[in-house]
């Protein structure tokens, strides 16, 4: 039971979040939906922990995803900001609640591919952006807008390639850290125990900022993973393809003597 009411408090979250925007409480929307983040995190390793894992278990949370990290960021998006692309043309304004159904989207086909693929995927990395830490950007740079006094409209089409940018993100191919991996052992390293009391202290100073900051920087890490990677799989491939010519050629070589002698 305490992992599915965890979900179900990540899911009541979501949707709490979608009332609270759609009544023009965006802060406590944003909020919400970095509240069924934290819940999120927690019910899938309370499951592993108590040894409670269940198919069941699986389908109810991807469900609960999809309400509090893909449908509800969406409508906060196209509630605080997205909706005023309307005003400068009928075009405009499609094209506004377009992103926010393309984050929904997005986030569907992600839960759904991750769903399929979760039995041989490589446990330390997420392929694609993780719809939790994609709805948990958008969110706080929601946060951070209002909490400077910044109106969605004058920052809506900003909003709109961010709205964008991260749904795609989730179901492209890019690779993100999972932290699934670390700390490696059973001692957890004094550096976490450091960095966990400066991320509480920071979100203490300016919480929307911090947070908006951390997620962009997740967000950019992923490209660097990838861009690095992939020059690595090109560096390994020449180099494979140098030794294949060598052997190839060294075996030319003793098959041109061997006539030679004969």
């Amino acid at each position: 039971m305490l992992p599915n009411a965890l979900t179900t408090g990540a899911l009541f979250s979501g949707f709490f979040s979608i009332i609270a925007g759609i009544n023009g409480r965006f802060v406590p929307a944003a909020i919400a939906v970095l509240v069924a983040a934290l819940l999120d995190a927690l019910d899938g390793r309370v499951a592993r922990l108590t040894k409670t894992e269940s198919d069941f278990g699986v389908q109810y949370d991807s469900l609960s995803d999809l309400v509090s990290f893909g449908l509800a960021p969406a409508l906060l998006s196209f509630n605080w900001s997205l909706a005023a692309l309307g005003q400068i043309s009928p075009m405009a304004g499609k094209l506004g609640w377009l992103a926010a159904f393309v984050f929904v989207a997005c986030a569907a086909l992600r839960l759904a591919r991750f769903n399929t693929q979760a039995a041989v995927a490589d446990k330390r990395y997420f392929q694609g952006l993780a719809s939790p830490a994609a709805a948990a950007t958008l969110v706080s740079t929601i946060w951070f807008f209002v909490d400077q006094g910044i109106d969605g409209p004058t920052v809506s089409w900003l909003m709109w390639l961010e709205t964008v940018f991260l749904g795609l993100l989730m179901f492209s191919r890019v690779r993100y850290l999972s932290g699934k991996g670390w700390p490696r052992g059973d001692r957890v390293p004094f550096a976490w125990l450091f960095a966990i009391v400066l991320v509480i202290v920071l979100l203490a100073v300016d919480p929307p900022t911090v947070l908006m900051l951390c997620g962009l920087g997740y967000v950019m890490s992923g490209l660097v993973i990838t861009v690095m990677g992939r020059r690595q799989w090109r560096l390994r491939r020449l180099s494979r393809l140098r030794k294949k010519r060598d052997a190839e050629s060294a075996a030319e070589s003793n098959t041109s003597s061997d006539e030679e002698q004969s």
